[in-house]
């Protein structure tokens, strides 16, 4: 298999690390972070530089490329620590949009290329614990279109949000896989209240109500599609911490080469030499798990299923132990605000439980192995 990154993809990662480096500093994101979290105008100069429309068909407004590119922007938007909603907003809203009728796709899908609109996906529940299929939201059929019922919580930029991807039930019980639908609720929808919040990482969410919200029909019996979506929206967000965890290992090593203890460097010492070199292991597994979820992705749902719970599975427990170890080898100074470390850290706690945390993903690992051999199915 050839891991080799093309030309196009190197420029692509090339154009990427130049903006973080020379427009998105660590002092400019901690101001954004602290005045409440934003950054709309900062996806606006990701949507300048071609990122919005990346997983756009040309056809309406966009670039076409897949997923493999896809990585390659999200691991450098981790390194620079970028606050923006892009995997939910460029990666996970044009893959549930792609289900949708021409009309609504032609409506929505140039505007999300341009970022001219931020459409993102309101899917997770207080009760569901990540289960996808746990929708208690109810969907009406009301004349000609539909009202939707009902509440969702942790949505990424809510409140900048232009629209929402609405995953809601039109049949069956709570938990029922069946009578799944997607639907889009324009921001302003009579009946929709959204109450935002800043995240410990520096970004915004909100919980959005909905009490017979008018609503567009984007697809009947959309499980597969909404699992789809979210599979890219792992993968995504898998890159991301990678990318993450790279300027945080870098940070670290700095950092022990500075630091004086006795006189020394304590990047002298022979045990704190061997931390380092475990931290290392393990970003370099999480980096080939990256890579394996991505090219995961146009599998067949069940292969894909699997490949992606077993990264991100991984993916979790490297962020885990990177984040603690590089926090103990600073010391104090590791968890101060003012320190970059510090934000680092938090943006992996976050990630680690997006899409389903560790134990989530575990599960979801467990559930697809053979009773013969041990072994994954």
């Amino acid at each position: 298999m050839d891991f080799d990154f093309t030309d196009d993809q190197e420029s692509l990662r090339d154009a990427v690390r130049r903006w973080v480096d020379k427009g998105f500093s660590f002092e400019r994101r901690h101001a954004i972070a602290k005045a409440g979290g934003a950054t709309r105008e900062v996806y606006g100069e990701l949507a300048e530089l071609g990122l919005t429309a990346l997983a756009i068909p040309e056809a309406q407004g966009g670039m076409g490329f897949g997923p493999i590119e896809a990585m390659v922007v999200n691991e450098e938007l981790g390194r620079g620590l970028v606050n923006a909603p892009y995997a939910h907003a460029a990666i996970v809203a044009p893959t549930l949009l792609s289900g949708a009728s021409a009309d609504l796709q032609a409506q929505w899908l140039p505007k999300i290329a341009d970022a001219s609109a931020l459409v993102v996906l309101a899917h997770q529940e207080r009760a569901a614990r990540y289960r996808l299929n746990h929708v208690t939201t109810r969907a009406t059929k009301a004349g000609n279109g539909w009202t939707l019922s009902g509440a969702k919580s942790l949505v990424p930029a809510g409140d900048e949000a232009d629209a929402f991807i609405v995953p809601a039930r039109t049949a069956g019980a709570d938990a029922d896989a069946a009578g799944i639908a997607l639907f889009l609720v324009a921001k302003g929808a009579q009946g929709l209240a959204v109450r935002a919040y800043p995240t410990q990482d520096g970004a915004r969410a909100a919980e959005i109500t909905l009490a017979n919200t008018p609503a567009t029909l984007i697809a009947l019996d959309a499980l597969p599609l909404l699992e789809q979506a979210v599979d890219a929206g792992i993968a995504a967000i898998c890159a991301e911490a990678v990318g993450v965890m790279d300027k945080l290992v870098a940070i670290t090593a700095e950092y022990m080469n500075t630091r004086k203890q006795f006189g020394v460097p304590i990047a002298s010492f022979q045990a704190l030499r061997h931390r380092i070199a475990d931290v290392k292991m393990q970003l370099e597994l999480a980096r080939s798990m990256s890579y394996y979820a991505s090219l995961k992705l146009g599998e067949a749902a069940p292969v894909r299923r699997r490949a992606i719970a077993q990264a991100k599975y991984q993916l979790g427990q490297s962020m885990r132990f990177v984040g603690q170890q590089c926090i103990q080898l600073h010391g104090g100074i590791g968890v101060t605000d003012e320190y970059a470390g510090s934000h680092y850290f938090k943006r992996l706690t976050v990630l680690e439980m997006t899409f389903g945390d560790s134990l989530r993903q575990l599960g979801e690992v467990s559930a697809r192995m053979q009773d013969t051999a041990g072994v994954f199915a």
